[in-house]
């Protein structure tokens, strides 16, 4: 009898050893787990944070690199606000255009009707990764027009996706798009032509109206939802499936994939990963991690020269997100991670009282550090 209960108790310790390293080992599992307080505080009242995540490994297989994904309450159903997440699809698919046109490149001088600055798409381009300029976005706004963004990224197989308008401008929802005065030499312009777009239609989703209250143009308190249903609309899943066409195109059908030269892939890919100061900006206030929230986001200590990250956050209306690929290339470490919170505990939109600083970057910036350090421990183990 006694031989037989030590069997069972070693059975049920073996048991309990594995489940406790197959839940150690389940990247979803290491963050639940998590100690870290920024986590927790966030965790104890998730439903009001909205937060959505997706994790991906990415494992090389015959030449193909292929993505694992690892969701935490991704549901492209429930809405969240893009905010300035939507800038990258934009700087893409302006190097996609440029690729398809006979006599542009991405150095080509231009500057928008009634608009005083002459500048080029690379550089624009560029104050979109550094400080997620909104100027430099509307200004590819206007190039583009937003039925040539929708159409482009919907033959690429990429859904659940609307972008509808220009951020922090007048008229931002204004259709017609403004003509380009486009240099073609020293001496020489053309003008391209307004765009006329189709007219922006409510989106039908969870949670499009948030809040109790929010602040309307005139500064008045309004006593009721929020309504983003004309707003744009870019779901965790749309910004992964971009991102990976960034970084891994190979692994896509030449149809899912964005048509642009392999220099402007790796001009697009440097000015994702630079920092400010990378891109030329001195001021104090532009410190490393000034638009890169996980891992880094609640310091204004330098980051390493062996971290690179390749992403765009946004920031707007109490929400904020990361869509990032972060590697370590001392480590030969490697994941996407893409996440979204809310922080608005009043649930007033447009006072600008939220909690960006004190919940939702710690939150991110931890949740990127807990990802990495499960990589780090697999790496050991």
């Amino acid at each position: 009898m006694k031989h037989f209960t030590l069997i069972i108790c070693t059975l049920v310790l073996l048991f309990s050893c594995k489940e406790k390293q197959q839940k150690i080992n389940h990247p979803i599992d290491y963050f639940l787990a998590s100690k870290s307080d920024n986590i927790k505080k966030v965790l104890d009242s998730i439903s009001k944070h909205e937060v959505q995540f997706r994790y991906t490994e990415i494992n090389k297989k015959n030449g193909l690199y292929i993505a694992k994904n690892y969701d935490f309450n991704t549901n492209p159903k429930n809405y969240f606000y893009p905010a300035s997440s939507v800038k990258l699809p934009v700087a893409i698919l302006t190097l996609e255009k440029i690729f398809e046109s006979d006599n542009l490149t991405k150095d080509t001088e231009f500057f928008i009707e009634g608009d005083s600055i002459k500048t080029t798409f690379a550089k624009e381009i560029i104050k979109i990764f550094a400080v997620s300029d909104n100027d430099a976005y509307n200004r590819l706004f206007e190039f583009l027009g937003q039925d040539y963004i929708n159409k482009k990224l919907k033959e690429k197989g990429i859904e659940n996706v609307r972008i509808a308008h220009r951020l922090a401008t007048e008229d931002a929802d204004n259709v017609t798009t403004k003509p380009l005065v486009i240099y073609l030499n020293d001496s020489t312009t053309t003008n391209s032509k307004a765009i006329i777009n189709s007219p922006i239609l409510p989106l039908n989703l969870n949670k499009i109206k948030k809040g109790i209250g929010y602040i309307d143009e005139e500064n008045i308190l309004q006593k009721e939802a929020f309504d983003f249903s004309l707003n744009n609309f870019y779901s965790i899943e749309a910004q992964q499936q971009v991102l990976q066409r960034v970084i891994y195109p190979e692994s896509f059908t030449k149809e899912q994939q964005f048509n642009l030269y392999l220099d402007d892939i790796a001009f697009l890919k440097n000015a994702m990963s630079n920092t400010p100061k990378d891109a030329g900006y001195t001021s104090d206030s532009y410190y490393d991690s000034y638009v890169k929230f996980f891992m880094f986001g609640n310091t204004k200590d330098p980051i390493p020269n062996n971290i690179k990250i390749y992403n765009k956050v946004g920031y707007a209306y109490g929400t904020l997100t990361d869509c990032a690929f972060i590697e370590d290339t001392e480590n030969d470490i490697s994941f996407m991670l893409t996440a979204t919170i809310l922080v608005n505990k009043n649930g007033v939109f447009n006072d600008n009282n939220y909690e960006y600083e004190t919940v939702g970057i710690p939150f991110l910036a931890e949740l990127g550090r807990e990802f990495y350090n499960y990589n780090l421990q697999k790496k050991q183990n």
